[in-house]
């Protein structure tokens, strides 16, 4: 008899035992869970605050690309414009230097004829 009962204070040792690592094993689990849990939270938090700076550095980065666009078109039709002014200075001028050449010209070729004619003129009196 003194050995059911020690089986049987044995037996029930093993079991409360077995029912406390049971405990254990849920509470670990359920630690785990929530870390898990926890975890996936700041995660996805995260997460969204990258994609949120993402998008300002992109709405940045567009906005300054716009900005040198607009900048380099208004530069370019500025030369552009400069040397417009500067192609039609130099057209006009050469157009006046021609003009003075043909005058000079012709006025030294109306004075050859001029002179031409006074000596035929005198070789025919």
């Amino acid at each position: 008899m003194k050995y059911q009962l020690t089986l049987a204070v044995l037996a029930l040792a093993a079991f409360a035992y077995g029912q406390d690592a049971g405990t254990d094993v849920k509470e670990a689990a359920k630690d785990t869970g929530h870390a898990t849990k926890t975890a996936a939270k700041k995660t996805g938090h995260a997460t969204k605050k990258a994609a949120d700076a993402t998008a300002d550095a992109t709405t940045d980065a567009a906005k300054d690309t716009g900005h040198a666009t607009k900048t380099a078109a208004k530069k370019t039709g500025e030369a552009t414009e400069k040397a417009a002014d500067k192609t039609e200075d130099s057209t006009e001028n050469a157009a006046k230097k021609t003009g003075h050449g043909i005058k000079k010209g012709a006025k030294a070729v109306g004075h050859g004829v001029k002179k031409g004619a006074e000596k035929t003129a005198d070789a025919v009196k």
